[in-house]
């Protein structure tokens, strides 16, 4: 006889996991955080469940859930898989207006945010089982022993290698009153920095700013300005820069406010850690009118 029973989905928090009821033919998104809200109303503090509030993991990846489109792809993705328990999408639960809980407070090891990294699993080695070492050439040795403590592949060490040294975390957000502005992220810049050509073309500086006057020596403190990446605005000195490459740079004290967290194995996972938000980022690569790569250091 089929299973005629509605799926049961997990979800984690912060703090907790539990799981609900759920079928996604007669469920809708309001009814999904409602059922949600009632069953995180403690820790919340009773707020309900809102936009923002509600991701999901699907096939190795973190999705938003916060409207009706995201709705319906949430809804197909079930309709694509088994409806087996491994193959249903898992909720994670947050507000984003409450810090996460630090040590030695307790930290749901479920939560998207809290989970560990994978680890490389070495390929077990093929041979001779025993206690006798087969006999082999001095460049054998060496190659097994090369093999033997490194069990990463050479091509994925020099896709790495490849793009740590010559790719940019970007991300988009909001400076002042300008909106969906692609910003570098890197905390190898000690401050916030806007371009001369940024700042000219959105009235940052007079428009008849001439070297000297704001000039291309030194740094030009421009005052403090608001800007939004994700969800959350905060304010930051901004400074006028010749960078070239990106309107503006987000850099240590960027960081610093916002606690950015990255993964040294996906360098596009950015968590700003004052909120939990995971923030959409891209890797870029630029490159010269003659297609060499441009580093930017």
């Amino acid at each position: 006889m089929a299973n005629t029973h509605p799926p049961i989905l997990n979800v984690h928090t912060p703090s907790q996991s539990f799981s609900i009821v759920y079928s996604n033919t007669l469920d809708t998104l309001e009814g999904l955080f409602d059922k949600l809200g009632r069953k995180t109303s403690a820790e919340f503090h009773g707020e309900p469940v809102q936009p923002g509030w509600v991701k999901y993991s699907w096939n190795g990846s973190t999705w938003n859930l916060d409207d009706e489109s995201d709705y319906q792809i949430f809804v197909w993705r079930q309709k694509s898989g088994d409806d087996v328990a491994d193959t249903l999408p898992i909720l994670h639960v947050h507000n984003p207006e409450q810090p996460l809980p630090q040590p030695p407070e307790y930290q749901n090891p479920s939560f998207y945010q809290f989970k560990p990294k994978p680890t490389p699993v070495s390929p077990p080695r093929s041979g001779h089982s025993g206690d006798h070492a087969s006999i082999k050439s001095g460049k054998s040795k060496k190659t097994a022993k090369t093999e033997q403590h490194d069990a990463v592949p050479q091509h994925k060490k020099d896709f790495d290698k490849f793009h740590s040294e010559n790719g940019v975390r970007t991300v988009s957000g909001d400076i002042g009153p300008v909106q969906n502005v692609r910003m570098l992220l890197k905390n190898g810049y000690r401050h916030v920095y806007i371009s001369r050509k940024f700042a000219l073309r959105h009235g940052f500086i007079p428009h008849d700013a001439t070297p000297g006057h704001y000039g291309y020596s030194g740094l030009i403190n421009l005052g403090t300005w608001p800007i939004k990446v994700g969800k959350t605005k905060t304010m930051h000195i901004v400074y006028l820069s010749e960078e070239s490459h990106f309107d503006v740079v987000l850099g240590r004290s960027f960081w610093e406010a916002r606690q950015i967290k990255t993964d040294p194995l996906d360098p596009t996972d950015v968590v700003c850690g004052d909120t939990g938000e995971k923030i959409d980022c891209e890797l870029v690569i630029l490159k010269d009118g003659k297609g060499q790569i441009i580093t930017v250091t």
